[in-house]
């Protein structure tokens, strides 16, 4: 059953309907015009200026008339006697006359058109140069459930039919709507409908819809499709086969990547700077630079010349690997080839010095990129201010936000973060929350990361009745938390004591589906050796196991400091040869631990040969190990 919606003309005097906006940026967006907005509609759409129209008695015929002419303070005078029959009929008629037709829907408004004038109208205006109004008028039935997706393909094929329309261009429009707003299930429904129809779509909207997937990792529904294509004959372009190698290589497929260029080739197509760019980016996000250069050389020798991408995406994957000198010369290469680096390159780079240390280097990149008038953008203050964190000299980061302000960058949610991080782990509380409140101010909504953040700083000032009301508030936002907030939390708690809190929270974990790691459990260790539980200790540990968390050797250690310090000496090694039977090797901690344990124990001359042993292996003695020796052997 096809539904329709019934016209309202009576109200056009008082109701203002609800305009394109982005279809057409030159059309009038008043409801309809007044005598002198009409000469000036006229002449934009170059008609001659007339009288106004008078009505005859045919309702059809005068609309058809105040339309071409643009006369729409004239169609005021008819409305009463307007159905969606009488507007439909006028629409057909105007079928050569799509500038007007836009017009004249821009003018009457979205709100009145049912969904069969809706299609006649969409295939009166797709015979416009650009489908972008079209386009958007499809998009906004679709967005705003005028009609389901069938509703309006069934609408479209009679549209097609009733206006003689031989392309099939008005139910490519349909599948490219819905791709534009990344319906992908509702976009295949349609080519299936199409299909059905013994109507084929065209292959530009089949490289968006394989575009469209791709970009939603739905790699098997593509080659689904593109099989469904070929058997359909649909011819595809050097864009179907850049797509498929893109699938191929998001896939992790890079030598059926490299065939399908011969195939093709042997199809005739000749491969663009594209198909080879996809491979490469493919190769180096998987850090396999040697075949990326491979791929590189052959380009070269194919005579296809590299582009800021190219070098974008090798100097990307050098970055990754800590190649920067390497990246650094490639960078030089691409400068004097008289490429102009992105500043997604240059942010690359800045990024990877920063990771480096190796600040000089870094601001240099980004002075450089100013020179060139390339602007900086958010990301790459983001380095630079993280980085200046990272190295401890806070000044040097508000400076670099004031610089922001002066070239009208405007700090994201990582800016606040990565600020409000650097000041919790200061210990500077007061000017951390205020970055939060100023957050707030300018709309800007924090994120998990940044309370974790503030729950840490609340932390470490011992604070955690505060931290346990902020996680409320947290909660109270709808925003969830995850394992590291949480480890935060229970971290605080096992420090100051309160263990049967952390258990609490350990507890509604559980309860909000977030999944402890092997931090959560050594913390909760940690918490519970400090009050001599040891044996409850050792029970978390086996309840990691169970859970599939795998210990590491900070389980181990804290298990053997335990011991240790209450002198359990022998179940202290018990859980060192346990250590070791797991493929850990014993650390500092773990000597030192052992060590002081012996000595308590008054056993000195063991202690002795441990101090031995771990020199052996090459690790380096510190104080506590000399100072838990001397102690031990004057007790003796």
């Amino acid at each position: 059953m096809r539904i329709y919606r019934a016209f309202d003309f009576r109200t056009l005097k008082q109701q203002r309907f609800t305009n394109f906006g982005a279809i057409n940026q030159g059309q009038i967006s008043a409801p309809f015009c007044s005598i002198s907005q009409l000469e000036a509609s006229s002449q934009t759409l170059n008609q001659p200026s007339i009288p106004p129209l008078k009505v005859d008695g045919n309702v059809e015929e005068f609309l058809e008339k105040a339309i071409f002419y643009s006369q729409w303070h004239s169609i005021e005078r008819v409305s009463p006697n307007l159905t969606p029959s009488a507007v439909s009929n006028v629409l057909s008629k105007l079928r050569g006359s799509p500038e007007n037709v836009l017009a004249f829907i821009e003018k009457l408004g979205f709100n009145c058109l049912d969904v069969r004038c809706l299609c006649l109208a969409v295939g009166v205006i797709s015979r416009l140069p650009s489908p972008q109004p079209a386009l958007q008028l499809l998009k906004r039935a679709l967005d705003g459930n005028v009609a389901t997706n069938l509703e309006l393909f069934d609408e479209l094929v009679l549209a097609r039919e009733r206006l003689l329309l031989s392309s099939s261009i008005v139910l490519d429009l349909l599948i490219r709507a819905c791709c534009g707003l990344r319906r992908a299930e509702q976009a295949l429904e349609c080519f299936y409908l199409m299909k059905d129809q013994g109507i084929l779509p065209k292959i530009e909207t089949c490289n968006e819809l394989l575009g469209l997937l791709l970009k939603l990792n739905k790699t098997d529904t593509a080659w689904a499709l593109y099989a469904e294509m070929f058997r359909l004959r649909i011819p595809s372009t050097v864009v179907t086969f850049n797509i498929m190698i893109n699938v191929l290589c998001k896939e992790g497929k890079f030598k059926k990547a490299k065939t399908f260029i011969g195939h093709m080739k042997s199809l005739g197509f000749k491969p663009t700077v594209v198909t080879y760019n996809t491979i490469i980016h493919g190769y180096c996000s998987r850090g396999k630079l040697e075949s990326a250069q491979e791929i590189f050389d052959s380009m070269r020798n194919m005579g296809i010349q590299p582009d800021s991408y190219t070098y974008g995406s090798l100097i990307s994957g050098l970055c990754k690997e800590r190649k920067l000198e390497e990246a650094s010369a490639l960078f030089g290469k691409m400068v004097n080839e008289r490429l102009v680096p992105t500043a997604v390159t240059y942010n690359t780079i800045i990024d990877g010095y920063c990771n480096k240390g190796n600040l000089v280097m870094a601001f240099k990149y980004r002075d450089e990129m100013v020179s060139k008038g390339i602007k900086p953008t958010v990301s790459t203050y983001n380095l630079l201010v993280h980085a200046l964190f990272m190295e401890g000299t806070a000044a040097e980061a508000e400076g670099l936000i004031k610089e922001m302000a002066e070239r009208d960058v405007a700090p994201d949610v990582i800016t606040y973060n990565i600020l409000i991080n650097g000041y919790c782990k200061e210990g500077n509380a007061k000017r951390a929350f205020d970055l939060q409140a100023e957050m707030l101010s300018k709309g800007i909504h924090p994120s998990a990361a940044t309370y974790t953040s503030l729950i840490y700083v609340l932390r470490k000032q011992k604070r955690m009745q505060e931290a346990d009301n902020l996680f409320k508030q947290i909660l109270c936002k709808g925003i969830r938390p995850d394992v590291i907030m949480f480890n935060a939390l229970i971290d605080g708690h096992c420090i100051n004591g309160n263990m049967e809190r952390a258990f609490m929270l350990l507890k509604e974990m559980a309860t909000m589906n977030v999944a402890p790691d092997e931090v959560t459990y050594n913390t909760l260790m940690q918490g519970l050796c400090r009050e001599g539980k040891v044996e409850e200790a050792r029970e978390l540990l086996k309840d990691m196991k169970i859970r599939g968390i795998k210990p590491d050797h900070i389980s181990y250690n804290t298990l053997i400091s335990g011991y240790s310090r209450k002198g359990e000496i022998k179940d202290a090694f018990k859980v060192r040869d346990e250590m070791l039977s797991k493929g850990f090797n014993p650390t500092l901690l773990t000597y030192n631990a052992l060590i002081q344990g012996l000595c308590r124990n008054k056993e000195g001359d063991h202690a002795e040969e441990l101090l031995k042993e771990m020199v052996s292996k090459g690790i380096t003695p510190d104080d506590g190990t000399y100072f838990s020796l001397i102690e031990g052997l004057g007790n003796i």
